[in-house]
């Protein structure tokens, strides 16, 4: 597993942990990595995955409710809505990233952390997100 990927699934746990805990990110981050291991990079990049989605959530849950018609964001898995909001952010603020590369990311992370259906799920929002970013 890359590097990359491993930095998105412990965001993942992060971001999930900071919204079922109602603790403080910057408590849930030091508190992780107190416990598991990454190497520079890769806690890098889930510490700026993890703030930069708790920074823009308002602008990130609003974009996600904009393209999903059928589904409030309130009524999502809490799994899903993490990996919608962490991949959104990386749509909107990581600009090195090809926006196919978070896609897929979300994608297999969905396969893996979601139910059987999640992966669908996830990537028809994030398409639709991907289609109104510049």
């Amino acid at each position: 597993m890359g590097v990359r990927r491993k930095a998105r699934e412990n965001a993942l746990k992060m971001l999930f942990a900071c919204e079922m805990g109602k603790h403080p990110v910057d408590w849930v981050i030091d508190n992780f990595w107190e416990y598991f291991e990454s190497n520079s990079e890769g806690r890098e990049f889930a510490d700026l995955l993890v703030r930069g989605t708790v920074d823009h959530l308002k602008e990130i849950d609003k974009a996600i409710q904009s393209v999903s018609i059928h589904w409030k964001i309130t009524r999502m898995a809490s799994v899903d809505r993490n990996i919608l909001r962490m991949a959104a952010f990386e749509l909107f603020h990581v600009k090195e990233v090809p926006k196919r590369v978070t896609l897929n990311e979300a994608i297999e992370i969905a396969k893996r952390f979601g139910t059987e259906d999640s992966w669908a799920f996830i990537n028809g929002i994030l398409d639709k997100l991907a289609g109104v970013v510049d």
